[in-house]
């Protein structure tokens, strides 16, 4: 029979071409292109490295892009079947490649603090804290969110441009500048930090003279455009951004609105129907992890410690991770991150978010 591994037993992988932001510095996810001219060849790399995980006592969390699932979903199967092993989850996520990116690498960052089944069900529940998604000159070509015929044929207008969003509701509407502030579907909790990648830099002017506007970032980052955004996005013309709060406790939030249930066959804490590492049912109490308070001296972006000297660094980064549960004392603090700006801490303990479950303002 399976059992549960120790806490900080979790690698999170990407099976996709996904490069990282840099968003959480080091602590990024291990990520697997799958290229080759078969699925052999494709899968060799990450079958290797699960098995050396498993056999070091650490269970995989494997994320790939649900609308790009085939190879990815074939390569977990592989190494679960070489190794006959249930330590080896597969999750696809629904994002486009800049916010998926961004959350493996989230999930790698906290995964040193919460159990295999608690990261795993950050992949839902991460999302829902985000503002992820496109402006787009045109839609004809969209398919991983539905659009409707007008749209389509509006696409052929000169002046018309669309926003759409995949976290953390997916939609599809016609920009129209006086109303972008008031249609965004989500704001992150103050303060904001905006990413965002285009691969035509001189389309830009219409987003940049809107959508910062709206969502008031205090600090915006340009990165490289993702290999896999025009098959996303079904376009060249698009300019890809997700909006995160670069709050201290934002990510210790996420982890404290899940509602888990340990996994009747193999003890792992899970919130889906059917545990990600056994598929057994999630059938016993359901447990929450408590709402962490920020720890005397720890103000450093997204609760991490500061740098020696107290000086805050230069830009938003990741958050400090909640405790696992009771029983489970941290041994170590996590790695302080490479950049981010100082944040307020709570004097109290942090409120918690209310339905729906995010916790913005």
């Amino acid at each position: 029979m399976s059992r549960a591994l120790p806490r900080s037993a979790t690698t999170v992988a990407l099976l996709a071409d996904i490069p990282s932001t840099g968003h959480v510095g080091e602590a990024g996810a291990r990520r697997f292109a799958m290229r080759g001219e078969g699925i052999g060849e494709r899968s060799a790399a990450f079958v290797a490295f699960a098995r050396a995980e498993t056999n070091a006592g650490r269970k995989v969390v494997a994320l790939y892009p649900a609308w790009r699932s085939s190879d990815a979903e074939r390569a977990v199967n592989f190494a679960r079947g070489a190794m006959r092993t249930d330590h080896i989850a597969g999750i696809g996520v629904d994002l486009s490649p800049l916010a998926l990116s961004l959350v493996a690498d989230q999930l790698a960052y906290l995964a040193p603090y919460l159990p295999p089944g608690m990261v795993a069900a950050l992949c839902d529940e991460l999302p829902r804290h985000l503002l992820a998604g496109a402006w787009l000159k045109t839609v004809s070509g969209l398919s991983t969110i539905p659009t409707s015929m007008r749209q389509h044929v509006g696409s052929y207008a000169p002046t018309v441009s669309f926003l759409a969003y995949c976290a953390p509701t997916r939609q599809v509407g016609r920009m129209r500048p006086a109303d972008v502030a008031g249609d965004l579907p989500f704001r992150p909790v103050q303060p904001v930090q905006l990413l965002c990648s285009t691969p035509d830099p001189g389309i830009t002017g219409v987003f940049d003279d809107h959508l910062p506007q709206a969502v008031q970032p205090v600090a915006t980052r340009t990165l490289p455009a993702q290999p896999l955004g025009p098959a996303y996005w079904g376009t060249t013309r698009y300019v890809e951004f997700v909006a995160l709060s670069a709050h201290p406790q934002a990510l210790a939030y996420a982890a404290s609105s899940i509602r888990a249930s340990s996994c009747s066959w193999c003890g792992e804490p899970v919130s889906a129907r059917y545990c990600p590492f056994c598929s057994a049912n999630a059938a016993r109490a359901s447990a929450r992890p408590p709402t962490p308070r920020p720890a005397p001296g720890h103000g450093g972006p997204h609760g991490a410690p500061r740098p020696p000297g107290g000086a805050p660094p230069s830009s938003p980064g990741p958050a400090h991770p909640p405790p696992a549960g009771p029983g489970h004392a941290r041994e170590h603090p996590p790695p302080p991150p490479t950049d981010g700006p100082e944040g307020p801490s709570f004097p109290g303990p942090a409120p918690r978010p209310e339905t729906p479950r995010t916790y913005s303002r």
